[in-house]
């Protein structure tokens, strides 16, 4: 690995981004719930198409969820563990390809299904704002650059590489609040353009409808049930029936 000396640039990507990006998604998250409970929502468009919604959207969400899935094992997981568990580079290289592939061509599939359902359906297009084309905008870019990590590390361009001898430590050491930005400087660029992108979108990711992700129907589970009550052939119930100007119908 080169010794090369640290410039500001590495310092202000590699260890002040990442610490912006973390404040501002905590603390706008924090906010958003705080001081904007009503807006915290999918504004979803559901009533006005539903034919690609039903594909595309399933879709979306589970090569997103996969993705997730593979970026916590990827980053978290150390090298080390995985060789503890009698896991060889070459299984693990393979799982990671194999499913990092299938996950972000999911995942891509979906949202293009949604950006065109959004431009092509005219109700649609009407409710989208310039806060949502700006999202999926960071999101198509962070996704198409993982695609493009993923085949680069497998080898099917280039001679592969692997990121857990320098972005993972990386970015294990972010949390750490010990950063070690001389890793991400050895990495190699397109690594470097994921990064800084998927930085980005965890940026403005409070403020746009992604802030969804963060909800989960708990209390739906523990509200009091709904009685209903029939009232009767005319609509009256336990009610003393109307006089005969104060019926309806």
């Amino acid at each position: 690995m080169s010794t090369a000396p640290l410039t500001t640039m590495d310092i202000l990507l590699w260890v002040v981004l990442p610490y912006v990006t973390i404040a501002v998604f905590v603390t706008g998250t924090w906010w958003r719930y705080r001081y904007d409970k009503f807006g915290w929502t999918t504004r979803s468009s559901q009533l006005y198409e539903r034919k690609l919604m039903r594909v595309a959207s399933p879709i979306f969400h589970i090569g997103i969820l996969a993705v997730v899935v593979g970026h916590v094992i990827g980053l978290l997981i150390p090298e080390s563990w995985t060789d503890a568990a009698s896991i060889s580079e070459d299984t693990y290289h393979l799982m990671a390809v194999g499913i990092g592939l299938v996950a972000g061509a999911c995942t891509l599939f979906g949202v293009v299904m949604l950006v065109y359902r959004r431009r092509t359906n005219g109700p649609v297009f009407a409710a989208t704002t310039k806060n949502d084309k700006t999202m999926y905008v960071f999101l198509v870019a962070a996704i198409c650059l993982g695609l493009l990590t993923t085949i680069i590390g497998s080898g099917v361009i280039g001679d592969g590489y692997n990121y857990r001898d320098t972005v993972s430590p990386w970015f294990r050491s972010i949390f750490l609040l010990q950063p070690q930005p001389e890793l991400m400087a050895e990495a190699l660029p397109s690594f470097q353009v994921h990064a800084v992108a998927g930085m980005l979108l965890f940026i403005i990711w409070p403020f746009t409808r992604l802030v969804h992700a963060f909800s989960a129907p708990v209390g739906y589970v523990f509200r009091p049930y709904v009685v209903y009550r029939d009232r009767g052939a005319h609509g009256e119930g336990n009610r003393a029936p109307r006089r005969g100007w104060e019926r309806v119908g």
